[in-house]
């Protein structure tokens, strides 16, 4: 089946040219000439214009440099150093260790990634308070986008700058502590996600791909279910009452068959909440099976090329998936085949990772690769499965925790089983409804979308469980004092360009 390419493809790319100049040829004067009184006045030039606050999103559904510290820092995604590929100055192993230094590229670009999004709302909010013309549901769209990206800048970095006027001086710029960026997300979201269109992304065409009133509340629950760790006091109830208004939405239900929402063609899921619309022609940023398959699997998907054979899942957490457990199909193990059924001779991954770098050929095959994202035949890097940011099924399991966390369970054992139901696992009895049970049955669930580093923190704040397992150097502990990786540093690049941020501790200068 051919992916389809409805108006949100095209909104976006027009979008791009606009507000980007990522497009290389214009004709003549369409746009100078646009100021507050002549643009944007028809729904279409408005639509082109709140698209520009999407674009950061490309950065952010696939596996960009947010995707990647929030995962390769975790228990489910390790990048081990194969001979000579993949050492990149030791910044892997930075990453699986902790030890991560204010210079990294990836560090930077996140906070880029997460800051232009922010600025880019910033940009649209201060266009469209020009015209008289544009209905509220519109500005509360960007806002909530906007609470989205601060949340995720938040989480990732502490204080931050919370810069809401696109005409600021940059000079004047400095860090907002984390409870009053908090605050302000909270008051936000809850002036504006009530605003919102209330239709499902798989009914409605037209909001496929922006944010709906569900995928503000989903951003709500997030919100809440970490204000422990932002904050210093815990909103259980608010978190699972916020998941709870998704749940009861009656616009979505768990997709039959779990790995269909990641699907090449996954636009029509009863599942997915927000997503980011990627087209391997058209919207690229899709990149995740180039990242994790064999060089060799590009036989098995006729792929445009050799994958980088880098990404894997450490060798526990593979092993956390029964064999009855249907979502262990996410990951590519044992011996490879061409398209045609074929073995590929000599090439059978290992699900055994037991050190960081081993220059053994035969280490290029250790790992279990991830196909979640379930590759694109024939395609290059980028692929056209959409990026799920929010689905279903994380806002039973938010609810569940937040419930239990509560000390009033309500229909937590109904919403986990109800997912473990659907993976062929067996049902839980009220005594396996444990927090640490939780913990592992939202790695199983969750696995490679982007929001392990959230969980484990959220844990560790909460209940204790380090987040830093150590030692996974040898020799090397971590004081259980010590809790600077809570947070990344601030980036070195970032701190040269504006001399009033300050590093967060433990990073030095």
């Amino acid at each position: 089946m051919k992916k389809k390419i409805n108006i949100k493809h095209i909104v976006a790319l027009l979008s791009m040219c606009i507000l980007t100049q990522a497009c290389t040829k214009l004709d003549k004067n369409v746009y100078s000439n646009a100021t507050y009184d002549n643009f944007p006045k028809t729904p279409a030039q408005v639509a082109a214009v709140v698209a520009g606050s999407y674009n950061a999103m490309t950065a952010l559904g696939g596996p960009g440099n947010t995707f990647t510290m929030n995962e390769t820092t975790t228990d489910e995604m390790i990048v081990p150093t194969r001979g000579n590929d993949w050492y990149d100055s030791g910044k892997w192993q930075s990453y699986w260790t902790h030890n991560i230094r204010p210079d990294d590229n990836t560090i930077n670009g996140a906070w880029g990634d997460l800051s232009g999004g922010i600025t880019k709302c910033n940009f649209v909010l201060n266009l469209l308070a020009g015209q008289s013309n544009i209905p509220p549901a519109t500005i509360a769209e960007v806002k909530v986008l906007r609470a989205y990206y601060l949340l995720m800048f938040m989480d990732m970095f502490g204080n931050i700058p919370l810069v809401t006027d696109y005409n600021v001086d940059p000079s004047k710029v400095k860090q907002t502590p984390r409870a009053d960026v908090y605050a302000f997300i909270e008051s936000e979201l809850t002036a504006n996600v009530p605003l919102l269109s209330t239709n499902g992304q798989s009914t409605d065409a037209t909001i496929y791909g922006h944010i709906n009133q569900w995928g503000g509340y989903m951003v709500l629950a997030k919100l809440y279910l970490n204000a422990q760790v932002y904050t210093g006091t815990a909103q259980w109830t608010k978190a699972a009452a916020a998941a709870d208004k998704v749940i009861q939405s009656g616009k979505y239900s768990l997709q039959p068959v779990m790995l269909d929402n990641f699907a090449v063609v996954n636009d029509a899921s009863v599942e997915n909440i927000f997503v980011v619309p990627f087209d391997n022609t058209y919207i690229h940023g899709m990149t995740i099976a180039w990242n994790t398959l064999n060089y060799n699997n590009k036989l098995t998907y006729n792929l445009l090329g050799n994958p980088n054979n880098g990404w894997c899942a450490p060798t526990a957490f593979y092993k956390s998936f029964t064999d009855q457990d249907a979502r262990k199909k996410m990951w590519a193990i044992g011996q490879q085949y061409t398209s045609t059924g074929d073995p590929i001779p000599g090439v059978v991954l290992s699900p055994y990772v037991l050190q960081l770098s081993n220059p053994a050929d035969s280490f290029k095959y250790a790992g279990a690769r991830s196909i979640k994202y379930y590759p694109q035949t024939g395609s290059g890097a980028d692929m056209s499965n959409d990026g799920v940011i929010f689905r279903l099924a994380d806002a039973y399991l938010m609810k569940a925790e937040a419930e239990i966390r509560a000390g009033s369970p309500g229909d937590a054992l109904t919403l986990v089983n109800a997912i473990r139901t659907r993976s062929g696992v067996p049902a839980w009895s009220a005594s396996n409804l444990t927090l640490p049970n939780l913990l592992a049955e939202r790695g199983r669930e969750m696995a490679w979308e982007g929001w392990r580093r959230n969980d484990l923190i959220r844990f560790e704040v909460a209940d204790g469980i380090k987040y830093y397992t150590g030692p996974r150097v040898p020799g090397k502990t971590q004081d259980a004092s010590d809790n600077h990786t809570l947070i990344l540093p601030i980036p070195s690049q970032q701190k040269i360009s504006n001399p009033n941020l300050v590093q967060n501790p433990g990073y030095g200068q």
